[in-house]
């Protein structure tokens, strides 16, 4: 995205706000006294949903790994700061909240709710710079193996949180 330590730590302290404010709700929603303006998901989840959900993120982290080894793609890893990894860490909350928790078709019935799942996804899939890039104000298409692996790597994470959001063992739709 930036190699600008400035930029990265707005938007890494934009979203530890954001994170705060969430748990903050969730706070107030486990101490009984519900914000009304709540962020979305900030319920308590089951350890078995927190469980679930975590087996099905390293289990993705493992396929992709794998999957990178296999189609000989590991020398396309970058090195990144500690900076950029924290705020990659970051922008992780801030997908989870805007995309599964915003972005998401409720009382419309299951169909156009997994509709808008899928398509929210490939929103979500679309906007990682995996199949393009931008640099120095030059848009190229980067339509090679890696970017299609990661790309589908990424729209299948998208749909296995949206699923575990949205699964009996997760009633009140935590994220």
């Amino acid at each position: 995205m930036t190699d600008s330590p400035f930029v990265l730590l707005v938007i890494t302290a934009v979203g530890v706000y954001v994170a705060k404010l969430w748990r903050d709700d969730l706070i107030a929603r486990r101490r009984g006294t519900p914000n009304p303006r709540a962020l979305p998901g900030a319920t308590p989840a089951p350890t078995r949903a927190l469980v679930v959900a975590a087996a099905g993120g390293f289990s993705l982290v493992a396929i992709e790994t794998a999957g990178e080894s296999a189609f000989g793609l590991t020398a396309q890893q970058s090195q990144i700061t500690v900076l950029f990894g924290l705020y990659t860490l970051v922008a992780a909350v801030i997908e989870e909240i805007i995309f599964r928790g915003f972005i998401v078709i409720e009382r419309r019935g299951v169909f156009l709710r997994w509709a808008g799942i899928a398509g929210a996804s490939v929103l979500f899939a679309a906007l990682h710079p995996f199949l393009w890039k931008w640099n120095d104000g030059d848009w190229a298409w980067t339509l090679d193996a890696k970017g299609w692996f990661s790309t589908a790597i990424v729209f299948a994470s998208s749909l296995w949180f949206y699923t575990v959001r949205f699964a009996r063992l997760n009633p009140q739709r935590s994220l």
